[in-house]
C-alpha cells in the first residue's frame, strides 16, 4: 500500500484515507507504522483517523507565475477603472487583450482568475443568477434590434453616443452603427442602414418598448405601434415585435451584444474625427467579427452561417425615406429653429408656415409640394446654418447688408470672386453694383455661380476692375450661340405647274391708254 501514494502528499484521495482508516480500526495497526507505510506524519494520519466525508482542498492562495511582471499592471488597471461606469470598465477578456499587446504571453485562466478574486474582495457578495430556456430561430426569421450609450471621442471631444444594435438571430451576424441621438428618424435611418448591410429583411423584428417605435402598450403582446415607424414596417414588410416590459431575455442575443461590443469596440476609449468616420470603422469591424466561430454550430464561422441565411432573407426593393415631419413658422429673419439650431429658408417664404422634414443627417424644408431648401444637419446649440442665396431678393432692397450680414460674413466664394468683391466694395455704390452681379449669376441657374468666377478671373487679367466689366464678361460668356444664316440658293428651282403665257401684245394697249391721259 505503501506505493500507492498520490503526486501531493498533503492532498490523499478517498480510497487512501479509507484503507488508513481501517488498518487501524480494525486490523490495530498503530499510528506510527501507518505514518511510516504511508510516509506521512503522524498528525496527518490522526487527522484522517477522523475523516468520514471526502475532503475539501482549497489554496489558500492562487499563484500566477506567468503573470510576472504583468501582475502590477493588471493591477492598475483594474484601480484605475474602479470608480468608471460599468459600461466603461473593460472586462477580464479585454484585459487579457491588453496584456496581449504589452507582450503577455500567458494564459487567460490566469488573467480571468485574478480579476475574478480582486472583484471578490472589492464585493464579497454573491449576485443571484437567473436561469432561462434556450432559444433556436430558423434562418431568415428574426433579428432583434436596440439601443446602447457609449462613451467615445469625436474630434477631440469626450461625448456620449448612441449606437444601434442589429442582430440576426439565426446566423449572430451583427450590424452596429453610431449616431448622436435616439430619435425615430434615426431608428428609421438605422433600419434603413442594416437592410442594406444585410442585403435584405428579416421576417420579424424585435424591440423593446422604445417611445419612438410604440406608442402605447396594453396587456400582453397587444401594441400601438407609431404611425410612422409602422409606415418603416409596411414598406419592408417585416412583422414588429415588442417585448414584455423589463424582460430584456426575450431579446437576449442583442443584449449580449451590447456588452460585447462594448468591451470589443469601445474600451479603450475609441476615438475618431467625426461619426462618419467612426461608422465606416464600426461596419468594417462588423465584417471583422463575423470570422469568429459561431457560438452554436462551432465548425462554422459566423460570417458562414449568414451567407446560408442571407438569401432567405426578404429583397430591398427600394429604399425608405425616413424622415419625421413637422410644421415650423419662418422667423422675419428667414430663419426656422430646429433643436436649439437655426436654419434658413428662401426670402420670399419669410413669415409663413412651412413643412420641415427631418432624417438623420439633412433638414429639408417643403412648401406647395416642392423641395424650397435643404442643409446638413447640424447637432449641438446655437449653430446658424445659412445659404446666402436665400437672401438674395434681400439685397436687392437693401444692399447695404452685404457688409455686416451674417450669412454673407461666412460665405466661402471662389477666390477670383472674392478678390473682386473686396475692390468693388471700396467704390462708389460698390454694395449695389456687386449685388447686381450676385442678381445675374443668380438669374444663369446651376452654372451661374461658375460664369461669374470665369468672369472676375478674366476681369482681374485685364487690370481694370469695375462691376461693367464683370457683367460685359459674363454676358459674352453666357451669350446664346447665333444661328447659322440661310443659304440663299436653292438646292432646286421649283417647276410650276402651269406657266405664264408670254404676250408683249399688252404693253402696247396699256401705252395707248397712258397716251389719251
Amino acid at each position: 500500500m505503501s506505493g500507492f501514494l498520490p503526486e501531493n502528499p498533503g492532498v490523499l484521495q478517498m480510497d487512501v484515507i479509507a484503507e488508513i482508516r481501517r488498518r487501524h480500526l480494525v486490523e490495530k495497526e498503530t499510528i506510527s507504522s501507518l505514518a511510516i507505510a504511508f510516509k506521512l506524519s503522524r498528525p496527518t494520519i490522526r487527522k484522517h483517523l477522523k475523516t468520514v466525508e471526502t475532503p475539501a482542498y482549497q489554496r489558500q492562495h492562487q499563484p500566477h507565475p506567468m503573470l510576472g511582471s504583468f501582475h502590477q499592471q493588471l493591477h492598475a488597471w483594474l484601480e484605475q477603472e474602479a470608480d468608471l461606469p460599468r459600461k466603461q470598465r473593460r472586462t477580464a477578456q479585454r484585459l487579457y487583450e491588453c496584456l496581449q499587446v504589452e507582450g503577455y504571453q500567458g494564459s487567460y485562466t490566469a488573467v480571468q482568475r485574478y480579476v475574478k478574486g480582486w472583484k471578490k474582495k472589492r464585493s464579497p457578495h454573491p449576485t443571484i443568477k437567473q436561469a432561462f430556456v434556450p432559444l433556436a430561430f430558423p434562418a431568415g426569421e428574426t433579428c432583434q434590434f436596440d439601443w446602447s450609450h457609449e462613451t467615445v471621442e469625436l474630434g477631440g471631444v469626450v461625448q456620449t453616443i448612441k449606437v444601434a444594435h442589429f442582430r440576426l438571430t439565426y446566423s449572430r451576424q451583427m450590424f452596429v452603427m453610431a449616431y448622436p441621438r435616439e430619435t425615430q428618424e434615426m431608428v428609421l435611418d438605422a433600419h434603413r442602414q442594416a437592410f442594406a448591410y444585410f442585403g435584405g429583411v428579416p421576417k420579424r423584428m424585435v424591440y423593446d418598448n422604445l417611445k419612438t417605435v410604440v406608442d402605447a402598450i396594453y396587456a400582453g403582446k397587444e401594441r400601438r405601434f407609431n404611425r410612422r415607424f409602422m409606415a418603416l414596417a409596411n414598406h419592408y414588410l417585416f412583422e414588429p415585435v415588442a417585448c414584455t416590459p423589463e424582460s430584456g431575455w426575450e431579446k437576449g442575443q442583442v443584449e449580449n451584444q451590447v456588452g460585447n461590443i462594448r468591451e470589443w469596440l469601445f474600451t479603450p476609449m475609441a476615438k475618431f474625427t467625426d461619426f462618419a468616420a467612426l461608422n465606416v470603422w464600426l461596419a468594417k469591424r462588423c465584417c471583422e467579427l463575423a470570422g469568429r466561430p459561431h457560438p452554436e454550430q462551432t465548425s462554422r464561422s459566423i460570417a458562414e452561417c449568414f451567407a446560408e441565411e442571407q438569401p432567405l432573407l426578404m429583397p430591398v426593393k427600394a429604399a425608405f425615406d425616413g424622415y419625421v415631419e413637422e410644421m415650423k413658422r419662418v422667423s422675419p429673419l428667414c430663419l426656422i429653429r430646429i433643436d436649439r439650431n437655426r436654419y434658413s429658408v428662401p426670402a420670399q417664404w419669410a413669415n409663413s408656415v412651412v413643412s420641415v422634414r427631418l432624417t438623420a443627417d439633412h433638414v429639408r424644408i417643403v412648401a406647395d409640394g416642392a423641395m424650397i431648401a435643404e442643409h446638413h444637419r447640424r447637432f449641438g446649440r446655437d449653430h446658424l446654418i445659412c445659404d446666402p442665396w436665400h437672401y438674395l431678393p434681400v439685397l436687392e432692397k437693401k444692399p447695404g447688408a452685404l457688409r455686416h450680414g451674417a450669412p454673407f460674413q461666412t460665405w466661402d466664394l471662389p477666390v477670383a470672386i472674392k478678390v473682386v468683391r473686396d475692390r468693388i466694395l471700396k467704390q462708389d455704390q460698390g454694395d449695389r453694383a456687386f449685388v447686381d452681379l450676385l442678381l445675374m449669376a443668380k438669374g444663369l441657374g446651376d452654372n451661374g455661380l461658375d460664369a461669374l468666377e470665369v468672369a472676375c478671373d478674366l476681369t482681374l487679367q485685364t487690370g481694370v476692375i469695375s462691376a461693367a466689366i464683370v457683367l460685359n464678361e459674363m454676358r459674352r460668356l453666357t451669350e446664346a450661340a447665333k444661328p447659322k444664316a440661310l443659304d440663299d440658293t436653292p438646292a432646286s428651282t421649283p417647276a410650276l405647274t402651269l406657266e405664264p403665257v408670254a404676250d408683249c401684245s399688252r404693253y402696247d394697249s396699256l401705252r395707248s391708254v397712258c397716251h389719251v391721259h
